[in-house]
């Protein structure tokens, strides 16, 4: 082989050996802003509704409970269906149609706010408690003693029921009281006040209210 070709073979290896190198590190890109962390999830902090005058959310159980919040409402109702006594041979479908008669209670009442939804909620368990108690006092083995006590807490109850009744009267009345004027007669020179007979002799005017004003 001559030199010439030795050298050429050389100088062929060193361009395979620059091509076989390292290749040049890229220059980095610019390190962007850290992306800013997701604030933290507070723990047993309750969520509060808006007011009614900012709150535009229709509920679909507020001829239930009353209330603006189907929270509340659905709260309302499974307090209400706890406070009634349930048969324990009860069958699945006798106990929905009893939840759906409590239901349907509360639905009668229609409540219009939440406070109009305690006193039904209330009225409701006063109730089925009165019934329980009259239940119980007419067990055949129910002992006098018994009877009594239960017939006795039976009563308190029903008078509970009475006043809780009267209270959603007033509440949806506001406090209105209906107040009777008769009429007052009154002529120039004098009024006369309390009972009056136009008949008789001078002891029975004597006897009667009147007051001269003159």
């Amino acid at each position: 082989m001559s030199h010439r070709a030795l050298g050429s073979h050389q100088k062929t290896g060193k361009k395979t050996a620059a091509a076989c190198g390292p290749k040049p590190t890229p220059a980095a890109a610019p390190s962007l802003p850290a992306t800013p962390p997701a604030p933290e999830k507070k723990e047993n902090v309750a969520y509060c509704p808006p007011p009614d005058e900012l709150d535009d959310s229709v509920p679909n159980l507020k001829h239930l409970g009353g209330a603006k919040s189907d929270k509340w409402n659905l709260f309302l109702c499974n307090q209400v269906l706890n406070a009634a006594w349930y048969h324990r041979n009860n069958t699945e479908k006798e106990r929905a149609d009893q939840h759906t008669a409590i239901l349907g209670f509360l639905a009668g009442v229609n409540p219009k706010d939440a406070l109009e939804g305690m006193m039904a909620a209330q009225l409701f368990a006063s109730h089925a408690a009165a019934m329980e108690c009259y239940r119980r006092a007419m067990l055949p083995e129910q002992t006098a003693e018994g009877r009594h006590t239960n017939l006795a807490q039976a009563a308190k109850l029903t008078r509970a029921n009475a006043a809780q009744m009267e209270a959603l009267a007033r509440h949806r009345g506001k406090g209105q009281q209906k107040v009777i004027v008769e009429h007052v007669h009154v002529y120039p020179g004098q009024a006369i006040v309390g009972q009056v007979t136009p008949r008789g002799d001078l002891r029975r005017l004597l006897k009667t209210s009147v007051c001269l004003l003159g």
